[in-house]
């Protein structure tokens, strides 16, 4: 599977957090080491970005947050489940529509292979 430049990175340090923990922990676990590893290769991100909905010509705080926003272009929504459902993917799309991004990463570390958890999408 070929991957732009950023997602191929962001997932060498999902990789590298899987490796060192394992599945079994709580997203907010996930989401601090991955912020760890986004600190040391350079990457800008932030997380838990507050996400405003535009809705009939208002502009609403509906409290949606996305868990990592990566270099202002790459939503990574972030998973400790059993798997992913469809509802997971479709959360990840409605971000990206309302952000206005066209790439998003979804991550399960709850995988027993991180590979078997991960799904890029793509507007």
């Amino acid at each position: 599977m070929e991957f732009d430049g950023l997602s191929n990175r962001v997932i060498r340090c999902a990789i590298e957090v899987h490796r060192c923990l394992g599945p079994g922990l709580l997203e907010s676990v996930y989401r601090r080491c991955m912020c760890s590893e986004f600190a040391l290769a350079g990457i800008r991100y932030e997380t838990e970005k507050s996400l405003a909905l535009e809705y009939k010509g208002l502009t609403l705080e509906a409290g949606l947050r996305i868990d990592l926003l990566v270099e202002n272009e790459l939503i990574v929504e972030l998973k400790a489940v059993d798997k992913l459902l469809p509802i997971h993917r479709a959360q990840l799309l409605t971000y990206m529509k309302i952000a206005q991004t066209k790439t998003g990463l979804l991550l399960n570390f709850n995988s027993r292979i991180l590979k078997d958890g991960m799904e890029r999408l793509v507007l």
